[in-house]
């Protein structure tokens, strides 16, 4: 592994869904993994809005006209998984290369590497929290499911039994790209009516930060995530903002594949 070096901390606050994922695909888009710094990304969604796993079928997992009538934009990631109602929560993104995580060669070290820090801090919120691998035996886990909260993946982080929020990971050549989500508060009971499929003991097998006695509001939780960052990964990270590029390489993407139909409801690539 090379030295640790700075990572880039760039924290968008709240956008919409289209303008969220815009800014991620364009900071995977300009990064390189010779000569960029990598980056750790803090955001939330304002307004709510459902995101789709890159190759689910929007109208399998969601009624798309119910949506359209309450005004919940509907997106598309660029990561796997399945469907996540996004409203109160703290949301993370990373791009890297391999050798800048310990130990992130291969997809599940990195995964691991990278969901690592969320258990430190869940420990500093009182959380006692573990992977799913830990708690469950290996033919219950990677079980498909429409929705990305209902699954269980070997380290997917669970509390009191409870998933707590998601993770999905894409690996371009030299480059990981990782973003996951944090509930602050319950919002699925929100996200029901626009589902198509509903596991049986769906919202009792989740759990958000409110539901496990942590009440702090999203900007100071933010500045503990990002440091428990920095602590499980070793690194220092520098307070940093997106680059003229990644700004209008992002306004780009929001307008012409996060605006349209053709990409967030049939993953159709402009």
């Amino acid at each position: 592994m090379q030295n640790p070096g700075p990572w880039r901390l760039i924290d968008t606050g709240p956008l919409d869904g289209g303008a969220n994922m815009a800014v991620d695909e364009a900071l995977l888009r300009h990064f390189d993994p010779a000569h960029s710094l990598p980056v750790l990304r803090l955001y939330g969604w304002e307004p709510p809005a459902f995101s789709l796993g890159r190759f689910q079928r929007g109208e399998e997992a969601l009624d798309l006209e119910r949506c359209r009538a309450a005004g919940i934009a509907v997106v598309r990631r660029i990561t796997g998984g399945g469907v996540i109602y996004h409203a109160e929560e703290l949301t993370y993104a990373v791009v890297c290369a391999p050798p800048q995580i310990p130990g992130g060669r291969g997809v599940k070290e990195s995964f691991r590497t990278l969901t690592r820090f969320l258990l430190h801090f869940y420990a500093g919120l009182g959380i006692d929290a573990s992977w799913a691998r830990e708690r469950h035996p290996p033919e219950r886990l990677g079980l498909r499911t429409p929705l990305c909260f209902a699954g269980r993946e070997e380290y997917d982080i669970l509390a009191g039994g409870r998933k707590i929020g998601g993770n999905a990971q894409r690996r371009l050549k030299d480059v990981v790209f990782q973003h996951g989500s944090i509930p602050l508060r319950p919002a699925l009971q929100r996200a029901l009516p626009f589902l198509r499929q509903v596991p049986p003991g769906f919202q009792e097998g989740t759990a958000s930060l409110a539901e496990l006695g942590v009440t702090e509001d999203a900007p100071v939780l933010g500045k503990r995530l990002a440091a428990s960052f920095a602590t499980a990964l070793g690194v220092t990270l520098v307070p940093s903002a997106l680059t003229a590029a990644e700004a209008a390489t992002a306004a780009r993407l929001a307008a012409e594949r996060y605006g349209t139909d053709a990409w967030n409801i049939h993953g159709e690539s402009p």
